[in-house]
């Protein structure tokens, strides 16, 4: 089905052909029409599945059928998503997209000044990304008018509740008028979406693409069981030797990312890391890099779960096991996205195998534990205990120079089970 059959308008067709995209995916041919049409949306996909081209071709579609796009301060629609990367991806969407049309789009979130963002408010836009909390110091200031807002798109809906965003993305939509659009996303849909649901929207339709808790099919899943002490070699052994060749692995710490991404430079494997610790700046540069090749592997923090949207990652490594199963479907979902395949690999030490039952239970699949194949990990070092720790040979000084008929000279040189008890 080409985009022009979902009642798209001409030069919104025309962009989408430029970016390289000639059908629409399943998600986007469900949703597009009824958006178009102005209705509420729930859309539950996997990631990967194109869901945020879901939203914004419905949003450009209104702006092209507008005048005087641009012009006025008054913001036609909002987009609340959890992080930075995403915000900023998804703005990078609605510039390629929207390439032949006469629109201003904004990003706004926190970690950068801003004195450029007042700037760019100033000068009137018609399209808003934000974080929910930079979008509320706006607010506050008084250079956000959302009075008439027209399109509300909430996200990854999900990970903003888990983040604790909720009384934020509350109070902002307090301030748009109930008279709008509200479109909410997500690759789960958890109870409490619900609860917010049901005060935010007008008699939703929901459209689910494929199960909610089952990784795409696209992606082939490996679990392999490993010592905490062999994990960084094993690792080691696998880039060497798997043919990799774009690489996202996943950290539960900032500093556990830090430290595996100095490990594969000290072994000549082209690495950065990314989490929340890393400057705007520093994070833009990692993921362009990444992008671009410079780098074969990016080391991150759940942070880029749901913020990284990069074209023909081939393996995604889980070199900690995810605490929270929902955690695990978009760590892997990084990987195999559209169409494409791709490889997740989760490395299990005993003490994560709790975790993984969770996540088997989430997934309703059983996740075999294998040892990789030729892989045979080198016996751990002996570790020498500091100084200060070695034991110290027993003094018998105290019954040498004591009162020798005294029954407790030197006693408290003796080990207990070694004293008299009298």
């Amino acid at each position: 089905m080409p985009f022009k059959v979902l009642g798209l308008s001409d030069p919104l067709v025309r962009g989408i052909l430029a970016t390289g995209y000639t059908a629409p995916t399943e998600i986007q041919s469900q949703v597009i029409p009824i958006a178009i049409e102005g209705k509420d949306i729930i859309g539950c996909a996997q990631t990967g599945t194109g869901k945020t081209a879901a939203f914004v071709l419905p949003i450009l579609n209104r702006l092209s059928h507008q005048q005087h796009a641009g012009k006025s301060r008054a913001v036609k629609a909002v987009i609340l998503t959890p992080t930075r990367e995403l915000a900023l991806q998804i703005h990078q969407c609605i510039i390629d997209y929207g390439r032949f049309m006469n629109f201003r789009t904004l990003t706004v979130y926190g970690g950068v000044n801003i004195s450029g963002q007042l700037t760019q408010l100033s000068r009137g836009v018609d399209i808003i990304v934000a974080t929910p909390g930079r979008l509320i110091d706006h607010i506050n200031r008084r250079t956000v008018d959302l009075r008439h807002t027209e399109v509300l798109v909430l996200d990854e809906a999900d990970r903003m509740l888990d983040m604790g965003f909720i009384n934020d993305v509350k109070k902002i939509i307090s301030y748009i008028p109930p008279k709008r659009q509200t479109l909410l996303f997500s690759a789960t849909i958890p109870p409490e979406i619900h609860n917010l649901v049901s005060g935010v929207m007008q008699h939703p339709k929901t459209i689910q693409v494929g199960k909610q808790h089952n990784p795409i099919e696209t992606i082939t899943q490996h679990v392999y069981s490993v010592t905490k002490e062999n994990k960084m070699q094993l690792l080691l052994y696998m880039l060497q030797n798997g043919g990799m060749y774009s690489i996202l692995i996943f950290s539960r710490t900032k500093h556990g990312a830090d430290r595996i991404s100095k490990k594969l430079m000290h072994a000549d494997i082209k690495s950065v890391s990314l989490h929340s610790d890393r400057t705007q700046n520093q994070r833009q540069r990692a993921l362009e890099g990444f992008k671009s090749g410079k780098f074969q592997v990016l080391v991150a923090t759940d942070i880029a779960a749901r913020g990284i949207d990069v074209e023909g990652i081939s393996h995604v490594i889980n070199y900690d096991v995810p605490a929270f199963a929902e955690d695990y479907i978009h760590r892997i979902g990084r990987t195999g996205r559209a169409t494409a395949t791709g490889d997740a690999i989760t490395l299990v030490a005993r003490d994560e195998e709790k975790y993984l039952h969770q996540i088997e239970r989430f997934i309703g699949k059983k996740l075999k534990l294998e040892k990789y194949e030729g892989f045979v990990p080198a016996a751990p070092e002996p570790k020498e205990q500091p100084e200060h720790q070695q034991p110290k040979p027993h003094s018998y000084r105290g019954r040498q120079e004591g009162n020798k008929h005294s029954s407790n000279a030197g006693k408290k040189d003796f080990p207990y089970w070694r004293r008299k008890k009298h």
